[in-house]
Protein backbone atom coordinates (compact mmCIF):
# COMPACT_ATOMS: atom_id res chain seq x y z
CA UNK A 1 0.00 0.00 0.00
CA UNK A 2 1.68 3.33 -0.91
CA UNK A 3 2.40 5.51 1.77
CA UNK A 4 1.01 9.51 2.34
CA UNK A 5 4.34 11.65 1.06
CA UNK A 6 4.41 13.67 4.39
CA UNK A 7 5.52 10.13 6.14
CA UNK A 8 8.46 9.50 2.97
CA UNK A 9 9.90 13.15 3.29
CA UNK A 10 12.26 13.91 5.59
CA UNK A 11 14.36 17.66 4.25
CA UNK A 12 17.02 17.17 7.30
CA UNK A 13 17.86 13.89 5.53
CA UNK A 14 18.01 15.29 1.33
CA UNK A 15 16.10 18.07 -0.10
CA UNK A 16 15.86 16.22 -3.22
CA UNK A 17 13.29 13.95 -4.26
CA UNK A 18 11.69 11.86 -6.94
CA UNK A 19 8.47 11.84 -7.65
CA UNK A 20 5.85 10.14 -9.50
CA UNK A 21 2.10 11.02 -10.59
CA UNK A 22 0.26 7.99 -12.65
CA UNK A 23 -2.54 8.04 -14.54
CA UNK A 24 -5.32 5.65 -13.46
CA UNK A 25 -6.69 2.69 -15.18
CA UNK A 26 -3.96 2.80 -17.49
CA UNK A 27 -5.84 6.03 -18.87
CA UNK A 28 -3.27 7.96 -21.74
CA UNK A 29 -1.80 11.07 -20.49
CA UNK A 30 -0.04 11.79 -23.57
CA UNK A 31 0.77 10.43 -26.67
CA UNK A 32 -1.36 8.58 -29.02
CA UNK A 33 -3.92 5.86 -27.85
CA UNK A 34 -3.73 2.84 -29.37
CA UNK A 35 -7.33 1.67 -28.47
CA UNK A 36 -9.18 4.55 -29.70
CA UNK A 37 -6.75 6.33 -31.99
CA UNK A 38 -6.69 9.32 -30.11
CA UNK A 39 -4.07 11.41 -29.92
CA UNK A 40 -3.27 13.44 -26.75
CA UNK A 41 0.30 15.03 -27.21
CA UNK A 42 -1.21 18.48 -26.64
CA UNK A 43 -0.96 17.94 -22.99
CA UNK A 44 2.88 17.14 -23.18
CA UNK A 45 2.61 20.90 -23.40
CA UNK A 46 0.18 21.75 -20.68
CA UNK A 47 2.06 20.21 -18.56
CA UNK A 48 5.72 21.41 -19.22
CA UNK A 49 4.40 25.17 -19.00
CA UNK A 50 2.34 23.76 -15.72
CA UNK A 51 5.26 22.87 -14.39
CA UNK A 52 7.61 25.80 -15.07
CA UNK A 53 4.99 27.93 -13.86
CA UNK A 54 5.28 26.09 -10.50
CA UNK A 55 8.24 26.28 -9.92
CA UNK A 56 8.56 29.65 -10.10
CA UNK A 57 5.49 30.16 -7.80
CA UNK A 58 6.61 27.91 -4.72
CA UNK A 59 9.92 27.31 -3.20
CA UNK A 60 10.83 24.07 -5.11
CA UNK A 61 13.21 24.04 -8.13
CA UNK A 62 12.85 21.75 -10.59
CA UNK A 63 16.10 19.79 -11.31
CA UNK A 64 14.36 17.42 -13.96
CA UNK A 65 11.29 16.02 -15.37
CA UNK A 66 10.27 13.39 -18.17
CA UNK A 67 6.45 13.60 -19.27
CA UNK A 68 5.38 9.68 -20.54
CA UNK A 69 2.47 8.32 -21.74
CA UNK A 70 0.46 7.73 -18.92
CA UNK A 71 3.02 9.19 -15.97
CA UNK A 72 5.09 12.24 -14.69
CA UNK A 73 8.67 11.58 -13.27
CA UNK A 74 10.40 14.79 -11.39
CA UNK A 75 13.21 15.45 -9.65
CA UNK A 76 12.79 18.22 -7.26
CA UNK A 77 14.51 20.22 -4.63
CA UNK A 78 13.18 22.16 -1.91
CA UNK A 79 14.71 25.02 -1.26
CA UNK A 80 13.57 26.32 2.38
CA UNK A 81 16.59 29.01 3.19
CA UNK A 82 14.43 30.58 -0.17
CA UNK A 83 11.34 30.43 1.42
CA UNK A 84 12.34 31.65 4.75
CA UNK A 85 13.67 34.64 3.12
CA UNK A 86 10.27 35.87 1.80
CA UNK A 87 8.99 39.32 3.03
CA UNK A 88 4.93 38.85 4.02
CA UNK A 89 4.07 40.31 0.96
CA UNK A 90 5.74 37.74 -1.42
CA UNK A 91 4.34 34.44 0.30
CA UNK A 92 0.91 35.99 -0.21
CA UNK A 93 1.47 37.18 -3.95
CA UNK A 94 2.52 33.56 -4.19
CA UNK A 95 -0.06 31.65 -3.00
CA UNK A 96 -2.53 34.73 -5.04
CA UNK A 97 -1.28 33.10 -8.32
CA UNK A 98 -2.45 29.08 -7.32
CA UNK A 99 -5.52 30.26 -5.16
CA UNK A 100 -8.00 33.59 -4.42
CA UNK A 101 -6.74 33.91 -0.51
CA UNK A 102 -8.87 35.34 1.82
CA UNK A 103 -10.58 38.35 2.71
CA UNK A 104 -7.83 39.30 4.57
CA UNK A 105 -4.79 38.65 2.55
CA UNK A 106 -6.71 40.67 -0.51
CA UNK A 107 -7.03 43.61 1.60
CA UNK A 108 -3.71 43.52 2.55
CA UNK A 109 -2.66 43.47 -1.43
CA UNK A 110 -4.99 46.05 -1.97
CA UNK A 111 -3.23 48.48 0.98
CA UNK A 112 -6.17 48.36 3.43
CA UNK A 113 -5.25 49.07 6.88
CA UNK A 114 -5.80 45.72 9.24
CA UNK A 115 -6.53 45.73 13.21
CA UNK A 116 -4.11 44.25 15.45
CA UNK A 117 -6.77 41.06 15.55
CA UNK A 118 -6.87 40.98 11.91
CA UNK A 119 -2.83 41.27 11.51
CA UNK A 120 -2.39 38.30 13.91
CA UNK A 121 -4.62 36.20 12.01
CA UNK A 122 -3.16 36.51 8.56
CA UNK A 123 0.22 36.54 10.28
CA UNK A 124 -1.02 32.78 10.55
CA UNK A 125 -2.47 32.65 7.53
CA UNK A 126 1.04 33.87 6.13
CA UNK A 127 3.20 31.36 7.94
CA UNK A 128 0.60 28.41 6.77
CA UNK A 129 1.16 29.37 3.20
CA UNK A 130 4.95 29.64 3.57
CA UNK A 131 4.95 26.48 4.70
CA UNK A 132 2.40 24.91 1.78
CA UNK A 133 4.92 26.73 -0.74
CA UNK A 134 7.30 24.24 0.33
CA UNK A 135 5.51 21.35 0.34
CA UNK A 136 5.80 18.77 -2.42
CA UNK A 137 2.36 17.00 -1.68
CA UNK A 138 0.88 20.95 -2.56
CA UNK A 139 3.40 21.37 -5.82
CA UNK A 140 2.30 17.43 -6.88
CA UNK A 141 -1.36 18.86 -6.17
CA UNK A 142 -1.21 22.20 -7.97
CA UNK A 143 0.54 20.04 -11.02
CA UNK A 144 -2.43 17.26 -10.88
CA UNK A 145 -5.41 18.94 -10.32
CA UNK A 146 -5.74 21.32 -13.37
CA UNK A 147 -4.65 18.53 -15.54
CA UNK A 148 -7.23 15.83 -14.34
Amino acid sequence: MPKPRKTLISLEATPYYHCISRCVRRAFLCGEDAFSGKSFEHRREWIQARLFELADIFAIDLCGYAILSNHVHLVLFVDQEVAADWESLEVVERWHQLFSGSLLSQRFIAGDSLSIAERQALDEQIARWRARLMKISWFMRCLNEPIA
